[in-house]
């Protein structure tokens, strides 16, 4: 009983030794010039996977580049993830032009999915492709492929964001 009182007491003095000094935090500011693309593509409703590939592009500054020249009008700039990929064009001073995205296999959002299974309710989501355009001047083209399966039987269907049929 002795001994255990006595390693509790060593083990009660030794935490103290392994805390942490306090760090302190300056005051981080991200900023994003690209604020008109992440209105566009409304990322706030994508996948975790998009969303984070999609705050790369937009704050993604050309100018930090070993490849920048002032020379050159555009830049064509390629971001990958395991599940997708996005091919972004850029001007001189880091704006967004367009963007070509695609996703293979991500989560659905709710009206897609909804709308998928009160459609064809014996068939299940084997593959999905969500494929995003967006131009700087247009709205964002959002697409959803789709491969549904019951048994034997395939079906591709393709659905805008809002689970609209095309």
């Amino acid at each position: 009983m002795k001994k255990l009182i006595i390693l509790f007491v060593v083990i009660g003095l030794s935490i103290p030794a392994f805390a942490q000094d306090p760090i302190e935090l300056s005051e981080i500011t991200i900023f994003a010039r690209n604020y008109k693309y992440l209105d566009k593509i409304d990322s706030q409703k994508a996948a975790i996977p998009v969303k984070l590939l999609q705050r790369s592009v937009a704050t993604y500054d050309v100018r930090k580049s070993d490849f920048y020249d002032d020379d050159y009008e555009y830049y064509t700039v390629s971001f990958f993830i395991p599940k997708g990929k996005i091919v972004a064009v850029y001007d001189k001073d880091s704006n967004i032009i367009n963007t070509i995205e695609k996703y293979k296999n991500i989560r659905l959002p709710i009206a897609v999915a909804s709308a998928v299974a009160a459609r064809f309710p014996k068939w299940r989501i084997s593959k999905d492709v969500y494929l995003l355009n967006y131009r700087d001047d247009r709205d964002a083209k959002k697409v959803y492929k789709l491969t549904l399966e019951n048994g034997n039987e395939r079906l591709k269907v393709k659905t805008d964001a809002e689970g609209n049929f095309l």
